[in-house]
């Protein structure tokens, strides 16, 4: 019998009708009800005779592999494969797969509701009020100001899209380079493509959609934060360690760039106890959210069948459809 071993949250949540419809097939289907990340040791337990895996954010890392012998195919409920070793799985022969475009416009979305967050000081602002003090905090608009997105795949093309909506400018540094074109829209909403220096130096905005890679490992530090204005915005709903967290925290305290708001971390929860933590926490132009930027209901009922769909092909089941 086929076994399934589903790691993301949300398939016990928004995927019963598929997890039941696999049942059906004859397909043995362990699915995360713990409402928790499973720990290491449970994951690797659950994962030692799973023919197939969907992983959210566990880690899939040599020694999982190494005792997962019937382990056949991997599909990532996402696209960052950084928590997977890609290179020791071809090695074993398993096959990888990834959901692309499934969380595209929640991730673009809550992209602006972090800048909006920032401009308009909401979060600041519900604090004062909770705590009885009428406090009006003024703040900017977006009309007008100039967006640098930096990687350009589904994500940041979607983000370009609504850039346009609010009336900005965009700027676009591509992954794989920059391309040294213009194109626009009906010859209104025009689109940059330009060098990263040219990027930082003229955003009011910089918003990251990379993948993590060495390449891309701290691709934000000191350098580059400098090269930024200083009434500038940093997002993050990437990965966290594209972003120096010790070069950001000296950036804010030092009024190189306005305000940084995150949706991810380089490690996921943060070590609470430690300094640089605590001290971006205490830091009032600093915004971390708990890595939600994919976590709409509409996203997690798209990515359960994406994923589901990637999965079989990989594992050659083709009876199944959802």
């Amino acid at each position: 019998m086929t076994k399934i071993l589903l790691t993301p949250r949300g398939f016990y949540n928004y995927g019963k009708n598929e997890i039941n419809k696999l049942k059906k097939a004859g397909i043995e289907v362990i699915a995360n009800d713990t409402g928790e990340k499973y720990d290491d040791n449970k994951f690797k337990e659950l994962a030692k005779n799973a023919d197939g895996i969907i992983v959210g954010l566990d880690k899939i890392d040599q020694s999982l592999i190494s005792q997962s012998t019937k382990l056949k195919a991997i599909v990532k409920f996402g696209v960052g494969l950084d928590n997977i070793d890609v290179e020791y799985a071809k090695k074993k022969k398993i096959l990888i797969g990834k959901t692309i475009g499934s969380n595209t416009i929640s991730v673009a979305e809550m992209v602006f509701g972090l800048i909006l967050n920032s401009y308009r000081n909401i979060s600041n602002s519900i604090s004062l009020v909770e705590n009885n003090k009428w406090q009006k905090i003024t703040g900017r608009e977006l009309n007008s100001k100039t967006i640098g997105i930096i990687g350009y795949g589904n994500i940041g093309k979607q983000v370009e899209r609504i850039a346009h909506g609010f009336g900005m400018k965009v700027m676009v540094l591509a992954h794989d380079g920059h391309i040294s074109t213009t194109t626009s829209e009906n010859g209104a909403n025009t689109t940059y493509f330009v060098s990263k220096e040219k990027l930082l130096v003229n955003s009011d905005i910089v918003t990251l959609h990379l993948p993590l890679t060495q390449e891309t490992n701290n691709f934000i530090g000191t350098n580059e934060l400098k090269k930024m204005k200083k009434d500038s915005i940093l997002i993050n709903t990437s990965r966290g360690k594209i972003v120096n967290e010790k070069d950001l925290l000296s950036a804010l305290k030092n009024k190189k760039i306005y305000a940084a708001a995150m949706d991810v971390y380089s490690s996921e929860p943060p070590f609470w106890e430690e300094k640089i933590i605590q001290d971006l926490l205490a830091t009032p132009n600093f915004y971390l959210t708990p890595h939600i930027a994919s976590r709409t209901v509409e996203a997690e009922k798209k990515t359960i069948k994406i994923s589901l769909m990637e999965l079989l092909n990989l594992l050659k089941i083709n009876s199944i459809h959802f």
